[in-house]
């Protein structure tokens, strides 16, 4: 199978797929990679028409991920959301902006929770009601509630062959 496209180096080239899976598994990669920034834009855009100037997406996407939990910054790089010098970076910013408060625990001084202000709620909640309003825009028919369980099992099996290669360095099917 063929399909025109750009190589690593910028060069247009055609790749050739030695199996029918290999296209559709590169189009869900160029896909995440793309719904993700445009994602971003989103929030971008949101954060706009809110007024919210002291923050940028990746930082509301943050708050959002917390929401009413109580996190350790740990729980954050481990469940793989974010990196360790950007998610401090961000939670800095977060909290001299007033979104995010910090508490370090009494019994591991090393640990420190993160919980939201009043603030930080109040964007967290606008963000929600985003999310909430932009899933209703795809309706809510069983074909379509069937369609976004399938691609999220499917997300799940990519996301676990990847887990595995990284922390075992070895490929196996998924069942």
């Amino acid at each position: 199978m063929r399909e025109s496209g750009i190589a690593c180096c910028g060069a247009t080239t055609d790749f050739i797929y030695s199996a029918p899976m290999n296209q559709p598994y590169f189009d869900i990669i160029r896909l995440v990679e793309r719904l993700h920034r445009h994602f971003l834009d989103v929030l971008r855009t949101e954060l706009r028409r809110l007024g919210v100037e002291d923050i940028n997406a990746v930082q509301a996407l943050l708050l959002y991920n917390i929401g009413a939990n109580d996190v350790v910054i740990r729980d954050l790089k481990d469940r793989g959301y974010y990196q360790g010098s950007n998610v401090s970076y961000n939670i800095k910013g977060l909290t001299e902006t007033g979104y995010l408060m910090q508490e370090r625990s009494p019994h591991d001084r090393r640990s420190v929770r993160l919980k939201l202000t009043d603030k930080g709620f109040q964007l967290c909640e606008s963000v929600r009601k985003l999310q909430d309003d932009l899933a209703s825009t795809l309706g809510e028919s069983p074909e379509i509630v069937q369609g976004l369980e399938t691609t999220v099992g499917t997300m799940q099996k990519l996301e676990r062959t990847w887990t595995d290669f990284i922390h075992y360095g070895r490929l196996r099917p998924l069942t």
